[in-house]
């Protein structure tokens, strides 16, 4: 599937922001929110809404509703965590999982240490959130570990996207929309997006 890449200037505008390394942790953890807003709005352009009934201050209408019990949010820890404010504001009520994940810093793949997710995956639309797309090892062992426990339609959504990480993606679950809001230049040596924004999880919590 292609890549479905945000392009507005609000969007450009936060990613400026969000990337300057003067920005403290309130106002990064915000846009971080703003921005999984936004995506949001773009992975639901496909929902499937039905009719419901109602009453406005002058008459009876027919409107529509989409039900949220059939959608589950699930963050790759911890830095994912950051994008779910964003997404509840948007869906309040759609089911919420977890994948604790960590990179080992010598061979840069990750480490699974948590996997805690609603039941009925497979009568779910599933939405992975990770800020950052970097090798796509994350990426890619979240949607595996979902898929093995009966997730069938996944999205997954990230602020920052690199091209390694959206190759690996694609090859490995060419199933999965990637949505993002930016796509860098390249990998640094070190598994970094360049010019990215450093690490997400410690400018979100400010550990660093």
């Amino acid at each position: 599937m292609e890549v479905t890449k945000l392009n507005h200037p609000l969007v450009e505008h936060k990613l400026t922001i969000l990337r300057n390394k003067k920005t403290g942790t309130k106002e990064f953890r915000e846009i971080i929110g703003e921005l999984s807003m936004m995506l949001c709005y773009e992975a639901m352009k496909d929902a499937k809404v039905e009719d419901y009934e109602i009453e406005t201050p002058i008459t009876k209408m027919t409107g529509k509703k989409l039900n949220e019990d059939n959608y589950a949010f699930i963050p790759i820890l911890r830095a994912g965590t950051g994008m779910l404010d964003g997404l509840i504001k948007v869906m309040p009520n759609a089911k919420i999982g977890h994948i604790g994940m960590y990179r080992d810093e010598e061979t840069l793949k990750p480490v699974r240490y948590f996997f805690k997710t609603p039941k009925d995956l497979d009568k779910r639309e599933v939405i992975v959130l990770d800020p950052m797309l970097a090798t796509g090892g994350s990426g890619c062992d979240a949607i595996a570990s979902l898929k093995a426990s009966g997730a069938k339609k996944l999205k997954f959504l990230c602020i920052i996207a690199a091209p390694e990480g959206i190759k690996k993606m694609q090859e490995e679950h060419p199933d999965v929309q990637i949505y993002t809001a930016a796509i860098d230049e390249k990998l640094n040596d070190i598994g970094y997006i360049v010019p990215g924004l450093g690490d997400a999880g410690d400018r979100i919590f400010g550990t660093k």
